[in-house]
């Protein structure tokens, strides 16, 4: 955490600037489109979790200063400040996995299931295994995200309708860049797909339904190229326990105390990403109607 003495978070100012020279680089430099296109994708996931990183208050102390270094969405779709209510939404952690108070929940209710048209079931069954996930999850997640956004505008939500409108006047000018670029603008399309489809990797196992609340936060203990792309948010479980804490001191902290946070999280456990995709790529790892909900009707 920041202290008196250390005001400034280096390690995240220079993931900042690294990202952005990088990005600035492939866009500019002429690299041929099958290395500009997976590396953009990289820096559009890269970038997303150094949002996810500011949304708790870093780098800096002023965070109109910190929200102001990653305003500009670089996957076009998502604005910076939906992403910070929303997801400061779902740190309230008695609400993880509510179909209806998580914002980030992919469960449904058993009535939202029954409401469905028939031919969306099976997307969303695709959608729980891992390699569903990686393929539909950026539409399925932009979907549904889009669709509670419009009715809330629909419904008078100001707020929410001036966070799209300066988000979709960021996208332009992002766009008009891209456009003077050596990167054709539907190639930086199928980049900012595949960074969101790297994010699907992220948010796939980190929560489950549980019927305690400590149970709903998973530890994947990796720290490979998959833990650095998400800022060890793979740690997530120590992250809803201790959110202001820093990106780099997560994997410590965790080694410090992993038998209290195992057992806080009552074993919600993985041993790597490898193993995550051995076990769920081809199979869902989560029911889509929330295993353990009841309607306030029924």
């Amino acid at each position: 955490m920041k202290s008196q003495n250390q005001s400034i978070e280096w390690p995240t100012v220079a993931a900042l600037a690294a990202v952005y020279a990088l990005f600035v680089a492939v866009l500019f430099l002429g690299f041929p489109l099958w290395i500009a296109v997976p590396v953009l994708a990289v820096c559009i996931a890269f970038q997303s979790s150094l949002q996810h990183e500011i949304i708790h208050g870093h780098p800096f102390a002023n965070q109109t200063v910190n929200a102001a270094l990653v305003y500009p969405s670089l996957n076009l779709v998502i604005p910076f400040a939906r992403f910070r209510d929303t997801h400061l939404a779902h740190h309230k952690n008695e609400n993880l996995t509510d179909p209806y108070e998580d914002p980030e929940s992919n469960y449904l209710s058993p009535a939202r299931w029954s409401a469905l048209c028939i031919l969306r079931r099976p997307v969303l069954r695709l959608n729980n295994t891992l390699l569903g996930r990686l393929v539909l999850g950026p539409v399925v997640g932009q979907v549904y995200f889009m669709v509670g956004d419009m009715r809330a505008i629909a419904a008078g939500d100001r707020r929410i309708l001036k966070d799209w409108i300066v988000h979709i006047c960021l996208a332009a000018a992002l766009i008009f860049v891209v456009s003077r670029s050596t990167v054709p603008i539907w190639a930086y399309a199928i980049a900012a797909y595949g960074g969101l489809s790297l994010l699907k990797i992220r948010t796939f196992a980190e929560h489950q339904a549980h019927d305690r609340v400590g149970g709903r936060s998973v530890v994947i203990e990796d720290r490979g190229p998959l833990a650095l792309l998400f800022l060890n948010n793979n740690y997530h479980a120590v992250h809803h326990m201790h959110p202001k804490l820093p990106w780099y001191e997560l994997p410590q902290t965790y080694r410090l105390r992993k038998d209290r946070f195992l057992r806080r999280n009552l074993g919600y456990v993985f041993a790597s990403y490898r193993d995550l995709f051995a076990l769920y790529l081809w199979k869902a790892k989560d029911p889509v109607i929330h295993p353990h909900w009841q309607d306030p009707a029924e």
